[in-house]
């Protein structure tokens, strides 16, 4: 027990699941449902971003077609996982994140001039807040008792291609999904500590 466990809000086995315990899996088994994977999402839609922007997008590969051109892109260690993954996502953030204001922030528009006119900052808030939400995704798999492999061994400008060639997504992330297989972790690997990476001002 940590001090982790004792003060959240949910219980041990939930810290366990979704942080203390939780790995990034290199081997995958079992299956990931349509409802499994609807879940991951609804989940992930509630993490804050700026402006309630929502840039994130994801892509499941499902179909031998679109998985044999995603395991194409990647880095060959990261092939064989992908290839095997029950579920595979690939995230992305929208492009024109910002033609969705009045959809994600109604009534307050305002500041979307300011995107409007510096194509850099909006490129940039849309990939760092994606990013964000990526991390609520990996969450969310957790949450459902599954283990998560995100990857960022692989040739994005090639999934881009691939995957949204209209230019209107450009990808970051892939994240195998499914049952923790057979020796799906190495030996755990250290993590700093309190003191080393947090001080009081």
């Amino acid at each position: 027990m940590t001090i982790a466990h004792e003060e959240a809000v949910i219980d041990s086995a939930a810290v366990d699941a979704i942080f203390a315990e939780a790995r990034t899996a290199n081997t995958f088994t079992g299956e990931v449902t349509e409802d499994q994977a609807r879940a991951i999402y609804e989940l992930t839609k509630f993490g804050p971003t700026a402006f309630n922007s929502q840039p994130l997008r994801v892509t499941y590969v499902r179909s031998d077609e679109a998985r044999a051109r995603l395991v194409d892109t990647l880095a060959n260690g990261n092939k064989a996982k992908t290839a095997s993954a029950p579920l595979v996502a690939v995230l992305s953030y929208d492009t024109a994140w910002a033609e969705q204001w009045d959809n994600f922030l109604p009534e307050y528009n305002a500041p979307k001039a300011m995107y409007d006119a510096a194509p850099d900052l909006a490129a940039s808030t849309g990939n760092n807040n994606a990013h964000l939400q990526a991390g609520y995704f990996i969450l969310a798999v957790r949450s459902l008792g599954l283990a998560a492999g995100p990857m960022t061994g692989a040739d994005f400008g090639a999934i881009d291609a691939a995957f949204f060639p209209a230019g209107d997504q450009k990808s970051f992330m892939v994240v195998n999904i499914g049952q923790a297989g057979a020796d799906a972790w190495g030996a755990a690997k250290p993590k700093f500590s309190y003191d080393d990476v947090v001080r009081t001002v």
